[in-house]
Formats: C-alpha cells, sequence, structure tokens
C-alpha cells in the first residue's frame, strides 16, 4: 500500500476536549479471576501501579503545566480501568484550567476511586523533579541467556517444575510481550519471579513466560495468571511477581503480586520504560 489516503496512518482520533470522567471504562476484575479458578479472596495481595508521563493542564492564568502522574490500584479494587480510555481521559484534560497541582491529583484520586471501586494513591511529580525520579533494572538473575528452544506461544503452565532443594532467589526475564486484547497491539514486559521453595526450572520457567507472546491479555490478568500458575505447578512457600511493562501512549502498568502482606514494590523506571 503507498496511497498514504487509504492507508490507516496519519487519520485524526477525535479526543474530548474537557474534564469527563465517563472516559474511564472499567473491567471487572472477577470474571477474569473466574478463569484462573479463583473464586473469593484471591491467592496474593498487590497493586497496579500506573505512571502518566503526559499530564498536562492549565493554570487559573490559562498556562499550561505538566507533570508525570504516579497512580497506585490496589489488586483488591473490584474493577481496573483500561488503559486506551486512561488516555483518552487524561488527554481531555489538557484544556481544563486547575486552581493547583493539588487540584488536579485530586481530581484524580477521585475519578480513579470511583471507577475502580477503591482508594486510589494518586502523586504528581513536578518538572523540577524530574531528575530525582529513581531508574532500575529487574534484581536477580537473568534467564534471557538460556538455551531453550520455544514452539509454542500461548500460555503453557505445563512447561513450568519445580525440581530441586529449597532456595530463595530472584529470577527475571526481559522477553514477555503480550497482546493487548482490545487494540491487538503488542505489550512488552521485563517479568521478575521472587520465590521460595523448591528450585525452579529456569528453563521451563523462561519457555513459559515466552509463551504469553500471542496471548491477549491486560497487564493485570497476565500477571495473576504467572502468580497462580507458578502457584499452583511449583507450590513455593512464598511468592512474588512484578511485571513493568514499557509504555504505550505515555502510560505504563506495572502489576504487582506478592503471597506477602508487607512487601512494596520499588517503583523504578527501566531503561526501556
Amino acid at each position: 500500500m503507498t496511497d498514504l489516503q487509504s492507508s490507516p496512518l496519519g487519520h485524526a482520533t477525535i479526543y474530548a476536549d474537557g474534564h469527563d470522567p465517563a472516559l474511564l471504562f472499567r473491567v471487572e476484575r472477577a470474571p477474569l479471576r473466574a478463569e484462573l479458578g479463583i473464586e473469593g479472596q484471591p491467592p496474593f495481595r498487590g497493586v497496579d501501579v500506573w505512571t502518566a508521563y503526559e499530564l498536562s493542564w492549565l493554570d487559573a492564568a490559562g498556562k499550561p503545566q505538566v507533570a508525570i502522574a504516579t497512580f497506585a490500584v490496589p489488586a483488591a479494587s473490584p474493577c481496573i480501568v483500561e488503559s486506551k480510555s486512561v488516555k483518552l481521559y487524561l488527554t481531555a484534560l489538557n484544556q481544563v484550567r486547575f486552581a493547583s497541582p493539588d487540584d488536579v491529583a485530586d481530581t484524580l484520586r477521585r475519578d480513579l476511586g470511583q471507577a475502580t471501586g477503591a482508594a486510589v494513591a494518586v502523586t504528581l511529580t513536578l518538572p523540577d523533579r524530574f531528575a530525582l525520579l529513581p531508574r532500575a533494572e529487574p534484581t536477580g538473575e537473568c534467564l534471557d541467556a538460556l538455551s531453550v528452544a520455544f514452539e509454542r506461544y500461548e500460555p503453557e503452565p505445563q512447561a513450568l517444575r519445580s525440581v530441586g532443594p529449597v532456595v530463595a532467589e530472584t529470577l527475571f526475564t526481559r522477553l514477555f510481550r503480550s497482546v493487548c486484547p482490545v487494540t491487538g497491539q503488542p505489550d512488552y514486559a521485563s517479568v521478575e519471579l521472587r520465590y521460595r521453595g523448591e528450585r525452579i526450572d529456569r528453563a521451563g520457567l523462561l519457555r513459559y513466560l515466552v509463551s504469553f507472546r500471542r496471548h491477549p491479555g491486560f497487564h493485570e490478568h497476565c500477571v495473576e495468571r504467572i502468580f497462580v500458575d507458578v502457584l499452583n505447578r511449583c507450590r513455593p512457600a512464598h511468592l512474588a511477581v512484578y511485571a513493568r511493562f514499557t509504555r504505550r501512549g505515555g502510560v505504563d502498568i506495572n502489576p504487582f503480586r506478592s503471597s506477602d502482606d508487607d512487601v512494596v514494590p520499588v517503583n523504578a523506571r527501566t531503561a526501556r520504560q
């Protein structure tokens, strides 16, 4: 195709031009968790940490302001919000006047809380503190240099097995990819798995994580599926799964699930984010 007029490129998207919390599209967690065999209390706790890099609004004088917003949605919330709807909602604030950054944060906190059904923590980082935002790479041992043959690109939990003595270790891969169930676009992530229990076969773990490559799933649901599959097949005494997805549309999503109450993820941007 060489005719740009008939190509999918460059077509205008209609964006709202005002504060409109109705743009936030709710997705219930319960039906997705039921697919994993979770009824009632999940076997994990956690949080979904979002970073919005393209937040902008007008101050009282009509002057544009910018900030980076972080909001944390508890895993116990009854709903998530679909990411594209969040981008449309944030873009709609571009021409809205706010008295102060605190008013912006309060608005985000209220609207996201109503959409998810839970208290959402919101933090705005203003430009004079951008350089202080932390950066880090996944911790532990990387699986990506393992010599593994791959044939399946849909979740393959049967690749998971525990094969050795009890250990406490952290493993990670940068090769994770899934597919957005709404747009069909690829979603790339670094996935870090920390556990204590019988040693997990590393080749099998990498094969399993790569097998999501064609899987359509929301970020949060993919991480919960990883947690449940590893828990069911390897039976660790402790397990935590943390995925940092690369941003699309100026937003990244970083779901964290853990079997412990007192573990809090470090919100540090990776190089790919």
